[in-house]
């Protein structure tokens, strides 16, 4: 439901939303295939979470931007973040609006493109 959520949101502020995964391994195997933009990893995910995930997706990678999607922000230091390969977090305890938007500055939305996009 989550994952349903975030990716109407992406899609209603312009974004194409190119897939899903349901784990970490599958976010690695679908990414190597994709090549997306933007990954968004839930810190929380089964089999293999999103700070596991992280450093194979940038492997891959290297210049997307990855944000760590979690309501576990306070458990995670900033050391992990970057060392994982992590551009960005994101709280669930925030609007999924302030997901968007550090979407939008990794991917270098200007203000006139972020307005063109609603």
């Amino acid at each position: 439901m989550i994952r349903r959520l975030i990716r109407e949101r992406f899609v209603q502020f312009g974004f194409e939303v190119c897939a899903e995964a349901e784990n970490g391994k599958d976010a690695i195997e679908k990414a190597a295939i994709m090549r997306p933009d933007l990954i968004t990893l839930d810190l929380s995910m089964p089999v293999m979470n999103g700070l596991e995930a992280a450093p194979q997706l940038k492997a891959i990678l290297p210049h997307t931007p990855i944000i760590l999607f979690t309501q576990f922000g306070n458990a995670v230091r900033e050391t992990q973040l970057r060392l994982a390969g992590i551009d960005a977090l994101a709280s669930k305890s925030d609007p999924v609006d302030s997901l968007i938007k550090k979407a939008q500055s990794l991917l270098g939305f200007t203000e006139a493109k972020i307005t063109s996009n609603l």
